[in-house]
């Protein structure tokens, strides 16, 4: 007569088995997903992972320039009175509206977080980072100046552009950005200084940047490049009916 709890001992051959069965079907698994990769990557930071988005981003954009730049050249192919005239009319709005590149001489500023916040234990943490109205405001400075072409971080600015504040960084287009943030503005050197040394918001946040050691760099660049505008200049609207 088997012995209380035999049964039992004869079933752990088994389970150790589909154990080890298991064990390795997961092993096999993720190696074939990872495919010589690691599934949990290094740079996993906010920093890593916007980066990576801004450079997908950047991707699509270059893909639109280039979809962009054959309907303008299976456009010219076509014939017709009136499509030539339409044609024409485009070509005229496409510079003052930023669907061109842009170069020249222009001005660069700088804007940054302060490097060292505990110095400032007392002050609200919020008057120690750049802010989406601290962006504006030179923009708009630069855009008063006369400047024929605005890039913040590399990417064009038109009418349309949408710059706001999530968390700690700056999404453009729905790319965010980390400080420093970098502007850049073709035009007229000497008169958009004028305008950004006497604008009202620009003039706050030189004042905050003296008091609260933010950064603000101001400069004259002999030759700047600001690529075409890439992204959707369709009007988006809510219409209100009863």
């Amino acid at each position: 007569m088997p012995k209380a709890g035999s049964h039992a001992r004869q079933r752990w051959p088994l389970a150790v088995f589909a154990i080890f069965a298991i064990t390795g079907f997961l092993f096999v698994a993720a190696s074939h997903s990872a495919q010589g990769g690691d599934l949990r990557p290094a740079g996993g930071d906010p920093g890593s992972l916007a980066q990576e988005r801004r450079e997908r981003v950047e991707e699509r954009r270059a893909d639109a320039r280039d979809l962009r730049s054959d309907i303008d050249k299976l456009s010219a192919k076509v014939s017709g009175a009136d499509l030539k005239k339409l044609r024409e009319r485009v070509d005229e709005l496409k510079e003052p509206t930023g669907l061109t590149a842009v170069e020249g001489p222009g001005v660069r500023v700088t804007l940054t977080d302060t490097p060292n916040p505990d110095a400032f234990p007392d002050a609200n943490p919020n008057l120690l980072v750049v802010h989406q109205q601290d962006i504006q405001a030179f923009v708009n400075a630069l855009w008063a100046g006369g400047a024929e072409a605005v890039t913040l971080q590399g990417q064009r600015l038109i009418s349309t552009t949408g710059i706001k504040c999530v968390g700690s960084t700056v999404v453009l287009d729905g790319v965010p950005y980390t400080p420093p943030y970098v502007i850049e503005a073709i035009g007229d050197t000497v008169d958009m200084n004028a305008s950004l040394l006497t604008s009202p918001g620009t003039v706050t946040y030189a004042d905050y940047a003296v008091s609260y050691n933010l950064g603000l760099e101001m400069e004259n660049v002999e030759e700047i490049k600001a690529e075409a505008y890439a992204g959707t200049v369709s009007l988006r609207y809510a219409d209100a009916t009863n």
